[in-house]
């Protein structure tokens, strides 16, 4: 009897035609094409992560939402996130999520989430350029901005 293999596929497939892409250049545009994306009705209701795929020259490749949580929280899973992340081909990433709340203050659980994507990225060479929250209002805050990335 001849055992049965599974086959894994994982497809990417770009949002944006390379020469169209956005530039990343800033916090302020990375939120601005961040909160176009996002839920307008989820912002306040759930956390959700994201993260922006970039190539090289910092254009945006793609947006995938890795995972959606409750009021307080998503888990994030960072086999998943780096399955894509390294399937996109890209070099570096912007992280993101939004707090229902309206509270721009990472938690100690956002820092140290970022902090293992961080040492993570690091041995697959892969820049984490910043980590944003999100507040329904519009607000965000910027690891990158405040020193803590």
């Amino acid at each position: 009897m001849k055992a049965q293999v599974n086959e894994i596929s994982i497809k990417y497939q770009g949002n944006f035609k390379i020469s169209q892409a956005p530039k990343i250049t800033s916090s302020v545009n990375a939120a601005e094409l961040l909160f176009d994306t996002w839920n307008k009705d989820q912002i306040g209701l759930q956390e959700c992560f994201k993260v922006m795929l970039l190539n090289n020259a910092n254009r945006v490749k793609g947006i995938f939402e890795v995972s959606t949580g409750g009021i307080t929280g998503t888990l994030v899973d960072l086999r998943i996130l780096f399955a894509v992340v390294l399937k996109s081909l890209s070099c570096s990433v912007i992280l993101s999520h939004n707090h229902p709340s309206g509270t721009l203050k990472p938690s100690e659980a956002d820092k140290r989430l970022t902090e293992k994507i961080k040492k993570a990225g690091e041995l697959l060479d892969i820049k984490i350029l910043d980590h944003l929250i999100l507040t329904p209002d519009g607000d965000y805050f910027s690891f990158a901005d405040n020193g803590i990335l």
